[in-house]
Parts: structure tokens; C-alpha cells; sequence
């Protein structure tokens, strides 16, 4: 239930999933989450050997970081339109996948996902605060913790903390979820005439509205605007 409720809420991450799921298939789709989940396995590692804490003191790093994510979403969400007049790729079976096509290089996803969530505020802010609690022996209120809409959340999700079965469930619950989603676009596209073109425009919309809206939070941060 941990990893679900991060993994699957709408978010950018989400998007750049759902996008190369419909576009490019089942296959480039559980790819992107892959990228995605290792940027958190990389963050935890951070947080064992106390880098996280440093940068959580650090203001101008933080609103860097934001500010850089902010611009990939954009460029990301570029890339969405430029996707959305393909159709999508039914793999039946003796017909090659897109992943196998030369236009949409294997790695492609796992690489926007994995620089995108390392640079995701979202993903940044959660193990700035409920990442590192994970560490220790205690209680964390999980979704408190999300930026925006934290005081709405709080109470619904309080799991106990410095145990080892969470973070197991933690990443099995991530992995269920970059398995699962993609599964449901390609079984969904498989039945819905243009359904990738109506993906990749919405992920482009989600990108360049979260895109917009970190680089205005990353300029607040450092106190470029007020």
C-alpha cells in the first residue's frame, strides 16, 4: 500500500510512463518506470549515507534542482507533442514491437524517466522528509508530507517506521505499479481507436503545467520572484 499510494497518484513521472507505454508499448513502458524506480533506490542510498540530509540545508541546491526538473518536463513535454499523431502499435503476435523498431532507441524511456525523477521536486522533497524518517524507528504520516496539498492528506496514510519489511514493501509496491499501469494503457490501447495520440497530448499537457509550475517554485526559492 506504501508503494502505491507514492508510485500512482498523477504526477510527471506518471506521465512520461503512460506516454511511452501507448507510444512506443508494454515493454518501453515498464522501461521508463524502471528509470524512475532506480532514481528512488539511488535517492535511498543517499539518504543511508546522509547526503540528503546535507542537501535539505542547502536552499540554492534545492531550487537548482527544481528549476532544472521544471526545464526537462518542458523539453519532455516537446517530445510528447511531437508523439501525438502516431497510432498506436499493435503487437500481435509475428508483429515486431516499437521497441524493437530503430526510431525508439530500448533505453530511451528508462533515460528521461531516471534524469527526470532525479531531478522530480516531488521525488526530492519526499526523501528530503518521509525518506530519511524511513531510517529510523518511529511512525511518519506519508502523504502529510506531499507538497501542496499535505494539511488535506494527513491521517490517511501512518505506517511505522525503521523496520525493513517497508522498505521491501516500499519497492514491491513501486514495482507492482510499473508493471501494472503500462499493462493497462497497452490493453486499453489495444481496444481504442487513436488512444496513444490522446495519452502523449495529456502527458504533454501534465509535463508542461508541472513544468511551469516547478520553475516558478525553483525562481520562489531563490528569491527571484515574489
Amino acid at each position: 500500500m506504501f508503494g502505491l499510494a507514492l508510485a500512482a497518484p498523477p504526477g510527471p513521472m506518471n506521465a512520461v510512463i503512460a506516454e511511452e507505454s501507448v507510444v512506443g508499448g508494454f515493454r518501453a513502458g515498464v522501461t521508463a518506470g524502471l528509470g524512475a524506480m532506480i532514481a528512488d533506490a539511488t535517492f535511498f542510498v543517499l539518504s543511508v549515507l546522509g547526503v540528503v540530509a546535507i542537501v535539505q540545508e542547502a536552499t540554492l541546491l534545492q531550487g537548482t534542482m527544481v528549476g532544472i526538473g521544471g526545464v526537462l518536463m518542458l523539453y519532455f513535454a516537446a517530445d510528447a507533442v511531437r508523439e501525438i499523431d502516431q497510432t498506436f502499435i499493435a503487437f500481435d503476435e509475428g508483429t515486431p514491437s516499437a521497441d524493437d523498431s530503430g526510431d525508439r532507441p530500448r533505453t530511451r524511456g528508462f533515460r528521461r524517466a531516471f534524469v527526470l525523477a532525479l531531478t522530480n521536486p516531488y521525488q526530492i522533497i519526499f526523501w528530503l522528509t518521509v525518506g530519511v524518517g524511513l531510517l529510523t524507528p518511529g511512525t511518519v504520516d506519508v502523504l502529510a508530507q506531499t507538497p501542496y496539498v499535505g494539511d488535506q492528506l494527513a491521517g490517511l496514510v501512518v505506517v511505522r517506521t525503521g523496520e525493513p519489511i517497508l522498505l521491501v514493501g516500499l519497492f514491491a509496491g513501486i514495482a507492482v505499479w510499473i508493471v501494472g499501469f503500462p499493462a493497462t494503457l497497452v490493453g486499453a490501447g489495444r481496444r481504442i481507436d487513436r488512444f496513444a495520440p490522446v495519452v502523449a497530448g495529456l502527458s504533454a499537457l501534465f509535463l508542461a503545467g508541472f513544468g511551469v509550475f516547478f520553475l516558478y517554485d525553483a525562481l520562489s526559492t531563490l528569491g527571484l520572484v515574489g
